[in-house]
């Protein structure tokens, strides 16, 4: 499992108040791509920008696309900009290949069996191994669950990333993130004040 399979998994947790927002998601597991890749030595990060290394080809098929779709034209892209084209839609993504895979089971909520349905995650060796990393407080697990309101009761200040560049992929993440909310709340502002226009005074 790679570290977006494993933050997907935390992410379906049924609990409310781990509800976690689609396109959060999909920048945090951009974001967990290239740590992986950074980890793999496919890609390094230079004054923010994602530089390629030799191309290759992991066995994840997701992390596989990832390293496939980097831009290895210089100036190279920046992180930034990797998470926005890279995280579109991704968390879909996520879910239609770890249902595939049988990571994910689809539950009705409620008692009636035409219930609202939901995915939750099954019970599995790599779910497991998903779980047991999150309740060690893996620091890159617990730092990019963070950015998408996951909250691990762990002090922000204890999160030691050990790598400069992951650190940088984390504070990106967390940016991405705020600026999406951002612009769901200038949105829902609009939104308001073109409805007041129609209803009138």
């Amino acid at each position: 499992m790679t570290t977006a399979k494993d933050l997907f998994i935390i992410a379906m947790d049924p609990r409310p108040e781990r509800s976690v927002g689609q396109g959060d998601l999909s920048l945090a597991l951009a974001g967990a791509e290239l740590i992986d890749l950074l980890g793999a030595g496919a890609v390094t990060v230079d004054d923010d920008r994602v530089v390629p290394g030799e191309p290759s080809t992991p066995d994840d098929r997701l992390l596989g696309e990832a390293a496939a779709a980097l831009s290895r034209e210089e100036p190279y892209e920046l992180v930034e900009d990797w998470l926005w084209r890279r995280g579109r839609e991704l968390s879909a993504a996520y879910r239609t290949a770890l249902e595939g895979a049988g990571e994910l089971k689809r539950k009705r909520s409620g008692l009636l069996p035409f219930g609202p349905e939901h995915v939750e995650p099954a019970d599995t060796p790599a779910t497991r191994r998903a779980v047991d990393r999150w309740e060690e407080n893996e620091p890159v697990l617990t730092a990019l669950a963070s950015a998408v309101g996951i909250d691990s009761g762990r002090p922000d200040d204890e999160s030691d990333l050990g790598d400069e560049a992951v650190t940088t992929v984390v504070a990106v993440v967390h940016d991405a993130v705020m600026e999406l909310e951002a612009v769901r709340q200038r949105r829902t502002i609009e939104n308001t004040a073109f409805a007041n226009i129609w209803r009138g005074p």
